[in-house]
């Protein structure tokens, strides 16, 4: 459903025979273009286990049904087509956080921007390589607001309605591994959860192949979301195009950043600020990050790394 750029592993996998002497249970199957897991803590938990993997399923078929550019049948692909639509709770509460993310970075994150995704050939369309005027229009076209694309939050958003939905069940340890990752309380082991980082290269298209670092929960709740421009890009005429494009400027990025992984309260911000981050380039996003108390954040570049001073990691 949703095509994503980057991957976050899970490294310290959870597997049915030993969880279930734990208490712990594990949800699998197939959502927003691969494969979801869910794992969380059932102990204290009267719900029984096929329904909360039927609600899970449920809730990411409701979801598809609201925000996936890729379901033609979706309130958002009709709004896209110009049908009038009635939005529904998924729809209404990630168009109010795209706003907000809009704002808060100054338009680097930016769900209006879906003409530019598509004359680029990132969006819903296969273009590539517009003219100038092309550009223009698109911008232009922008700023009324007809076409989005929810691609850049929508990932983290689910992993957040999932673990509202099992909160509401009283489930305390938890991982939800969407595409991107919501994790909060401990493993099966007792430990917070680790999550591997993939290495930023362009050979690079298989999660967990090569892992650059893992990072450490500290056993709060959080969203961790990386960004990149490693595995969606074309070269022509000998000129490498990265999927990053810049709202502000309709045109793809052009700095050293690699890839930029967010911690931040929920999937939803930290899916949205690592967007915004890979737009901004790096020194504005190592900026970005020091001024927000509440995230933490891992910067790769072609000539080095960086992390802020709470990034709980080590190298591979």
């Amino acid at each position: 459903m949703y095509r994503k750029l980057f991957s976050l592993l899970l490294v310290s996998l959870c597997f049915l025979p030993g969880c279930r002497r734990t208490g712990y249970a594990v949800f699998t199957g197939y959502a927003q273009g691969g494969v979801y897991t869910v794992k969380a803590d059932l102990n204290g938990v009267s719900t029984p286990e096929a329904t909360i993997g039927a609600t899970i399923d449920s809730l990411l078929t409701g979801i598809d049904f609201s925000l996936s550019g890729y379901n033609k049948n979706s309130l958002l692909s009709r709004y896209n087509a110009g049908e009038a639509i009635e939005p529904d709770r998924f729809f209404r509460e990630v168009r109010a956080l795209s706003d907000r993310y809009k704002e808060e970075t100054g338009g680097a994150f930016d769900v209006t921007a879906a003409p530019l995704f598509d004359i680029w050939g990132f969006g819903f369309t296969a273009d590539s390589l517009p003219d100038p005027g092309r550009v223009a229009a698109a911008l232009a076209a922008c700023k009324e607001e007809k076409v989005l694309n929810f691609n850049a939050i929508a990932q983290g958003y689910t992993c957040d309605v999932i673990a509202g939905y099992l909160h509401s069940l009283g489930v305390k340890n938890m991982l939800v591994d969407i595409g991107e990752i919501f994790c909060e309380g401990v493993n099966p082991s007792g430990k917070g959860w680790t999550i591997g980082v993939d290495n930023p290269t362009d050979d690079n298209d298989t999660p967990g192949k090569d892992i650059r670092s893992i990072w450490q929960s500290d056993g709060g709740a959080c969203g961790i979301v990386t960004s990149g421009n490693y595995r969606k890009f074309y070269i022509k005429d000998g000129k490498k195009y990265a999927h990053t494009i810049d709202p502000r400027t309709g045109y793809p990025v052009t700095h050293d950043l690699l890839s930029a992984t967010i911690v931040a309260p929920t999937g939803a911000e930290a899916d949205a600020l690592a967007t915004a981050c890979m737009v901004i380039g790096p020194e504005k996003a190592r900026e970005l990050i020091e001024s927000r108390p509440d995230i933490e954040g891992y910067l790769i570049m072609a000539g080095g790394t960086w992390m802020s001073e709470g990034f709980a990691a080590r190298a591979r």
